[in-house]
């Protein structure tokens, strides 16, 4: 028996890819160009019922419905953002009229203006962006890449890429207890100032950057703007780093995968689903995988807290704890690796290892 259900909003970010998985002809025929203009005009758009999310700790199950806000990345950043916050509420307003008990923002939908609250205090069910579980899910990749990479922590340098935004803040403030240098990147040094005091004091030694050159020293580099262009790029990268890309539109250049066979990208947050889940629609993820922010509103829906969970600019630490340890006794849990659409094999990482091994006698000479 499903007790409480949940919605969550998704858009198009590769823009002709994901409009062709809901409408194929359009997707072929429209240029990106066309398909920006024309979003502004579609209403919200129904894709699927999710069934099968079943909890091991306690049985209970759990399903909803994925809904798709026709704004583009640039449509959102172009429009005025009261036109933004009225097409979300519609796509929330579709989620209510549906049955759902909490709502999920996704992507952009998770960023426009106030980063929530206001969508929220337009609706009559809770509304979380699961960034909360998109905070814990990408600094435990970065860990777990790490640890196949042979880079140890303790020692390591990590940069944060997108630092004065809430995930880049509080990934962090996570990763200053973890690391041995802690790099803070971000457009404008005065921004970072809040993730700077909030880093200060810990294990790692940090500093804070406004330019991207600055991740060239850093050994694993953990990525999450708002930009819409990519940010980087082959030449920011030294051999045998390790990107953890958690931003949608990415951060990292597919420039990067064609060629710099010596560094490893992945995608942040990346989850198993608990249960024999069917979504209905490929969103692009494998069977049974979706987004952290995903599973953040799957795993407050199994556990019946149906409240305001992660809404505005700020994350609490203590909150990304809360739903590490909700999501991991219902089920949920970090599921692999994935890089532009592809899984990330053992072998692959194994070359890029020692593609690395054979560059840095290069690099270390040109230092």
């Amino acid at each position: 028996m499903v007790d409480n259900r949940f919605a969550f909003i998704i858009h198009p970010i590769q823009i002709k890819k994901d409009v062709a998985r809901k409408y194929p002809l359009l997707g072929k025929i429209l240029t990106e160009g066309q398909i920006n203009f024309f979003s502004r005009f579609f209403p919200p758009v129904y894709l699927s019922e999710i069934r099968g999310i079943r909890s091991q700790a306690t049985g209970a199950e759990t399903g909803g419905w994925l809904i798709a806000c026709p704004f583009t990345p640039p449509t959102m950043m172009s429009l005025p953002e009261e036109t933004v916050y009225r097409k979300i509420v519609a796509c929330g307003r579709m989620a209510e009229e549906l049955g759902a008990d909490i709502l999920g923002l996704g992507a952009f939908t998770s960023v426009v203006g106030d980063a929530g609250r206001t969508i929220a205090q337009r609706l009559d069910i809770p509304v979380t962006t699961g960034d909360s579980y998109t905070v814990a899910m990408a600094v435990e990749a970065v860990c777990e890449a790490a640890r196949v990479m042979d880079v140890v922590m303790e020692e390591a340098t990590v940069a944060v890429v997108g630092a004065s935004g809430a995930i880049g803040r509080a990934c962090a403030e996570l990763l200053a207890g973890l690391c041995g240098r802690l790099v803070l990147v971000g457009r404008r040094l005065e921004a970072l100032r809040p993730a700077l005091e909030r880093c200060e004091g810990q294990f790692a030694q940090v500093d804070a950057r406004s330019d991207i050159e600055a991740i060239y020293d850093a050994d694993l580099i953990l990525t999450v703007t708002s930009a819409i262009d990519t940010v980087i790029e082959p030449h920011h990268l030294k051999p045998g780093a390790v990107v953890c890309d958690v931003a949608r539109p990415r951060d990292v250049s597919r420039r990067v995968a064609a060629e710099r066979d010596d560094v490893l990208v992945i995608e942040g947050g990346m989850v198993e689903v608990p249960g024999p889940v069917d979504f209905g629609f490929d969103f692009g993820f494998p069977p049974g995988k979706a987004y952290a922010c995903m599973a953040e509103t799957m795993a407050l829906a199994l556990e019946g807290r149906l409240e305001d969970y992660t809404i505005g600019k700020e994350i609490d630490i203590a909150r990304v704890r809360e739903i590490t340890a909700i999501a991991a006794r219902h089920g949920f849990r970090l599921s692999g690796f994935r890089s532009f659409e592809q899984a990330v094999s053992d072998e692959h990482i194994e070359r890029v290892r020692e593609r690395a091994r054979r560059n840095r006698r290069v690099w270390a000479r040109q230092l």
